[in-house]
């Protein structure tokens, strides 16, 4: 199935970029790049009888090059934050791209968010995003085959099926870092949020788990019940002062991973997956730029709900393990729906 497409411009080293466009019968749209496999827009129904777009991006390919934060993308092969930037796997020390300090971020130098992936319609309507990742890139072992489909559903939720064939022993770890803001634009300090999770992955210096689960009880990362984002996030805590508000892995209880919603809008946005862990990221260290029709960006202008293993997990035996055997296919899934309440 043909997919409505336009051009998106040409990256540094010449390859060609399109965008894809997903609508379903309420008017709902998104908009999906097959450079980084990037939410570039993503537009729903509000509570005033209109459209709000309500993930952040950038009007041109330029942009996306060269400015940081995985602004949309695609992640991997492995998300999140690897400790000292080297693991060890079946006996073999593996050193990885330093891109965070000491640590490796996000998948290295080059990650998943900077390739060009190869894109088709489906005949349901959903985008197939398909991409080889080769033995050796980035520092990690082991050829990938992977397969991640976005798909615009009829009760308006952007499901995302991603499919990893390995061919080798390796680690993998894929995620979505799309920044999320249920009014368009502002600071989402005011939207509220519910997490279906008990305990936190305790983080050290650099953001890095050290293999210790705190409890969320009696602390600012007790979302438990909906309460701003904004109530806690300057407290006095040592995990809010290491990275200047929330980024942090929440342990989770449930399918059901998180609700947001704002009173502005009238949108709620609930988080499904089944995936162990999300961060909680509430674009700290989001420098000051210019968005789609040139509006504004702040740090705390957006949360990032990235579903996931948990970080630094190949230094913890406790944490469920990100190791894809030789042979082995994995397949998981994460849905963002929304909705007015």
């Amino acid at each position: 199935m043909t997919l409505p497409q336009h051009s998106f411009g040409t990256t540094r080293d010449g390859q060609s970029v399109t965008a894809f466009h997903l609508e379903n019968g309420n008017g709902a749209r998104a908009v999906i790049l097959d450079y980084g496999g990037t939410v570039q827009s993503l537009t729903v129904p509000n509570a005033r009888g209109g459209f709000t777009d309500v993930v952040l991006g950038y009007e041109t390919l330029a942009e996306y090059e060269q400015n940081d934060g995985y602004v949309g993308a695609l992640i991997g092969r492995m998300g999140n934050r690897i400790g000292g930037s080297a693991f060890s796997l079946n006996g073999k020390t593996y050193p990885l791209y330093a891109n965070d300090g000491p640590n490796h971020l996000h998948g290295g130098r080059i990650g998943y968010d900077k390739r060009i992936w190869a894109a088709r319609g489906r005949e349901d309507g959903s985008l197939e995003l398909t991409l080889f990742s080769p033995d050796g890139e980035e520092g990690y072992p082991g050829e990938l085959r992977i397969t991640v489909v976005y798909t615009l559903t009829a009760d308006n939720a952007l499901a995302i099926d991603y499919t990893v064939q390995a061919e080798a022993d390796t680690i993998v770890n894929l995620t979505n870092h799309s920044y999320f803001n249920l009014n368009g634009g502002g600071s989402v300090l005011k939207h509220e949020l519910r997490l279906s999770a008990n305990q936190i992955t305790e983080n050290g210096p650099g953001c890095v788990p050290n293999g210790r689960l705190a409890n969320v009880a009696d602390t600012p990362f007790d979302f438990r019940e909906f309460k701003p984002l904004g109530q806690d996030i300057d407290a006095n805590d040592e995990q809010l002062r290491l990275v200047g508000g929330y980024d942090c892995n929440f342990v989770l209880s449930g399918a059901s991973a998180a609700v947001l919603h704002s009173a502005e809008t009238g949108i709620e946005m609930t988080v499904t997956t089944d995936r162990p862990g999300i961060q909680l990221y509430t674009a700290n260290f989001l420098s000051d730029r210019k968005g789609k029709d040139g509006a504004a960006i702040h740090p705390r202008d957006a949360v990032c709900l990235e579903t996931q293993l948990f970080p630094n997990a190949m230094a913890f035996p406790d944490f469920p393990s990100p190791i894809l055997r030789s042979g082995e296919t994995l397949h998981t899934q994460t849905t963002y729906r929304f909705s007015i309440f």
